[in-house]
């Protein structure tokens, strides 16, 4: 199914205006503090490629899913409890270049599964079983004390020394986040132009007649949270190394519900809309505060929400598309040869 597409790798090619967000993103550890570069440039880009997940499932295949973060919270457990952990329970201590690739496997395992349980539904029906997926995963965390050292959960999981780097450097570490986001950005930007994406698209538009045309239509769609689970695996994995440790508070259903509100509210129909909105939330969680009570916050983000899905059902990225014509509209100059009035 998968195959190399000239054309489309010709239609994904880079544009200007990518470009100079790329400089700007690569310049940014050089103007920024240390704050601003670990706390909101790459915590943004993290929560960000967690909800690029979710908007590939959603935008291109139709299927909203509540159940990403679950998938980022297992490759984080995982992390902690096959590494190294300062809680002395587990901390099976395997080398990195065995534990991070089985951990994204296993995270798009728990996702190709999720989905076999809930492509068969649509809308609301699978919004249901996904979050009930959600919330059965985080009790179950709290509650389990064999496995998941239940509410107390793990700490102190750093990420490795790799060539003599400090990873949790918040320099190092905002350029690995940003690598990591931009890979699978331009992977689900070329993906979608591909056979496959094409074939998932149109099982979104019309499922009944792609499997009249002989496609397996159940196959497509647990192949795409496959995906998916590649991409929130492993931005679970940044996460855990972010936070340095893993609770069920990290995946509780708020939080959940957080990767939502930021992919809808960046906007679902194209991969940069996720970072869009997982910027926009960043910024509100972290200076709202200064204007409100901290406990209001959610408040906040949910009138923030209302706003935008109003105005613009496609999010921030859909209100830019319709007022970019008029920026970019030239205004209207004199003519000089003496023109009618």
């Amino acid at each position: 199914m998968w195959r190399f597409d000239p054309d489309s790798f010709r239609a994904s090619q880079v544009r200007p205006g990518v470009i100079v967000v790329a400089v700007a993103l690569l310049a940014y550890p050089l103007i920024a503090t240390n704050f601003f570069i670990f706390q909101i440039g790459a915590y943004s880009l993290l929560l960000g490629t967690v909800a690029l997940s979710l908007m590939m499932l959603a935008g291109y295949g139709g299927m909203v899913s509540l159940a990403q973060l679950t998938v980022a919270g297992f490759g984080g457990y995982m992390m902690a409890i096959f590494g190294t952990n300062s809680v002395d329970v587990h901390g099976f201590g395997w080398p990195w270049w065995v534990l991070i690739p089985s951990v994204i496997l296993a995270s798009a395992t728990l996702s190709a599964l999720i989905g076999a349980i809930s492509v068969r539904t649509e809308g609301i029906y699978t919004i249901m079983i996904t979050l009930a997926i959600a919330v059965a995963f985080f009790y179950f965390t709290r509650q389990n004390y064999a496995a998941f050292n239940g509410f107390t959960g793990f700490a102190g999981v750093e990420p490795p020394q790799v060539f003599g780097v400090n990873w949790r450097a918040p320099v190092p570490f905002y350029y690995l986040a940003l690598a990591i986001a931009a890979f699978f950005y331009f992977a689900v930007l070329y993906g979608s132009r591909t056979t496959y994406g094409l074939a998932l698209q149109a099982v979104r538009d019309n499922s009944r007649r792609m499997n009249s045309l002989g496609y397996d239509v159940t196959a497509i769609r647990v192949f795409a949270y496959f995906l998916s689970g590649l991409i929130a695996g492993t931005a679970g994995i940044m996460l855990v190394w972010f936070n340095g440790r893993i609770s069920p508070g990290s995946i509780s259903v708020s939080v959940a519900i957080d990767i939502l509100v930021i992919a809808v509210v960046g906007g679902l129909r194209h991969p940069i809309g996720p970072f869009i909105g997982a910027l926009a939330f960043v910024l509100l969680e972290n200076f709202a505060i200064d204007l409100i009570d901290r406990e209001r916050f959610n408040t906040v983000i949910g009138l923030v929400f209302l706003f935008i899905i109003f105005f613009s059902p496609d999010g921030i990225l859909g209100l830019w598309e319709r007022i970019r014509p008029h920026l970019m509209r030239k205004p209207n100059v004199a003519r000089s040869d003496g023109a009618r009035k």
